[in-house]
Formats: structure tokens, C-alpha cells, sequence
């Protein structure tokens, strides 16, 4: 098991000596097995990413560098750099959230640093075979923040007033929210406009693909 690293410098420093390696060699550099695909292995790229760095948050709330105030994300992209899926950022909290503000938000907590790696995510290319970029460290610029809050609150709001049934995919600029469990058969409690507890599906919070596109895009120029 990879050691955490204890400085910010000491992270950035294994993040660069991994890019330009395939999964592929990373992974036997780990002993890890790589997968045929990700069909069922969806988190792998990311599990081994962790491996590497010695990420030690793994599924829970704090970030993946809580020492550090980082968080990690892969993000898988296409031939021009371009991001391929949403990211997740966290669980959306659908009951006990009266008192939650922003500031004391798990989607600001987790989105405050983070560190971004790249990797080529298109699927005609061998898993094994794809290469692993350049890392980058962001945190939100003023503007993208307030952006991000915007967002966050509008969303929250259906939350709180019990509108789960008039949530979509469409809502939010540069956050949705979207079912997040393991099928659809995923259950959580959350509460209807009656303000009763009800059975409903998990949901999460993702930063769009325009969004990411635009972190990459400023960190390349």
C-alpha cells in the first residue's frame, strides 16, 4: 500500500511521474489485475489512481487528501481533451439538511482544492493501453464559485420544499442532480412536499461536462 504523501509537493510530485504511463503499466507496477473493460468495474480507473497517490479517503465524505485539503478526481476525455462523462461529487443530502448552507457544504468542501488527472477514456482504445495525464491542481476561481452556488442552493431548494419528482438532469448550469446508487433499484429516505419521509432513489451531485471541459481548457493554455 502506497504511503499518503505529506505535503501538497510531495502529491503533485507522484502525480507527474505516473502521467505518460498506460493504466496498463501502472497497474503492474501495483500488482493490480487490470480489468477486460469497465462494465463491471466502473470505478477501477479511479481505485487505482488512489492506489498510487495513497489516497486514504476512499467512499467517505472527506476528501480523498483530507491532510492535505484535496480531493482527487480522474476524469476520462477524449482524443482533443475534451471530458467524456459528468463527475460525481457527492451525495445529495435529501433528509436532515435543515441548517445546510453552502459554506458548510459537502460539494464546496469537496470541489474547494482539487486535484484533476486526466485519462484517455475513449472505448476502442484497450483498457490497459491508455495513457494517463497530465495532473492538475484547481481550486475555484470567485466566479466559479459563485456559479457552482448558485446552482447548489436552486437545487438544495427542490430538495427542501419536497419537489424530488420535479428534479431533472436539465436543472442547474454547471451542477445537476441525478440518481446515484447502483441500480435503479437503489432506495434512500427523503421527503415529499407534505413534508413526509419517503422511499425514493439516492441522489448526487455532478459537475457537467462544460464545466471540466473549461478547468482543463484554462489550466492548457
Amino acid at each position: 500500500m502506497t504511503t499518503s504523501p505529506k505535503t501538497e509537493s510531495e502529491l503533485l510530485h507522484r502525480a507527474k511521474s505516473i502521467a505518460g504511463l498506460t493504466l496498463g503499466e501502472l497497474a503492474a507496477e501495483l500488482n493490480i489485475i487490470v480489468p477486460p473493460n469497465l462494465k463491471r468495474d466502473k470505478g477501477w480507473v479511479g481505485q487505482l489512481l488512489e492506489i498510487a497517490l495513497g489516497a486514504k479517503a476512499g467512499s467517505k465524505p472527506e476528501q480523498d487528501f483530507a491532510h492535505l485539503g484535496i480531493e482527487l478526481k480522474t476524469i476520462p476525455i477524449n482524443a482533443n481533451g475534451y471530458p467524456l462523462e459528468t463527475t460525481f461529487v457527492s451525495l445529495a443530502p435529501l433528509i436532515q439538511n435543515s441548517g445546510v448552507d453552502w459554506e458548510n457544504s459537502h460539494v464546496k468542501h469537496k470541489l474547494s482544492r482539487v486535484l484533476w488527472i486526466p485519462v484517455q477514456g475513449e472505448r476502442h482504445i484497450p483498457l490497459a493501453e491508455r495513457f494517463i495525464g497530465a495532473p492538475i491542481l484547481w481550486q475555484p476561481s470567485p466566479e466559479q464559485e459563485q456559479r457552482l452556488r448558485r446552482d447548489w442552493e436552486e437545487l438544495m431548494d427542490y430538495i427542501v420544499l419536497g419537489k424530488l419528482n420535479q428534479i431533472n438532469a436539465k436543472l442547474g448550469e454547471v451542477l445537476q442532480l441525478r440518481p446515484k446508487g447502483a441500480n435503479s433499484r437503489s432506495r434512500a429516505k427523503g421527503v415529499n412536499a407534505q413534508g413526509e419521509i419517503i422511499d425514493t432513489q439516492p441522489l448526487g451531485f455532478y459537475l457537467r461536462k462544460e464545466f471540466t471541459a473549461q478547468i482543463l481548457q484554462n489550466f492548457f493554455l
